[in-house]
This record gives C-alpha cells, structure tokens and sequence, in this order.
C-alpha cells in the first residue's frame, strides 16, 4: 500500500484514505455503489482524478478544493523530485 496521506480538517490532522479499498470504507455506505461505479468506469487517464475525487469525498471538509489543490501540488513536486 502506498503513503499515508495526511490533512488538517477543522485544526486536527486527519488520515485521508490512499487504495480504493479504504477510500471505500470510509465513504456513507449510502455512497459505495456510486464510488465502486466510477472506479470501474475510470480509464487510466483518469483513475487518479477518480480516486481524488472519492478521497475527499470521504473526508469530510468544507475546504475540500483546497485539499485537492494541495494534494495534486505535493504529487507534482514529489515526482519532479523523483
């Protein structure tokens, strides 16, 4: 499994779920079959936007664009490191 991912929601540092089986998890069950549909329906240009996407959808934040801009800044920088 990959990294943990970490974020800050309302002052306290939370782990945001990185596989599809804990994004899954921590998503409503009312939501599951809507995430479990747009991941098999994701190509693979598009699987990641997919997953970031449901991450955040299982964090629950106000500020999530935020997140999503943060996230995708600290990928970039970690592959042009890579």
């Amino acid at each position: 499994m990959g990294e943990s991912l970490r974020t800050f929601v309302g002052g306290t540092e939370v782990e945001v779920p990185n596989s599809i089986p804990a994004i899954r998890a921590a998503l409503p069950e009312e939501r599951r079959a809507e995430f479990d549909e747009a991941i098999n329906d994701a190509g693979v240009h598009e699987i990641q936007a997919v997953m970031r996407h449901w991450m955040l959808e299982s964090v629950p934040d106000p500020e999530a664009e935020k997140i999503l801009d943060r996230l995708a800044r600290d990928e970039a920088e970690r592959r042009n490191v890579a």
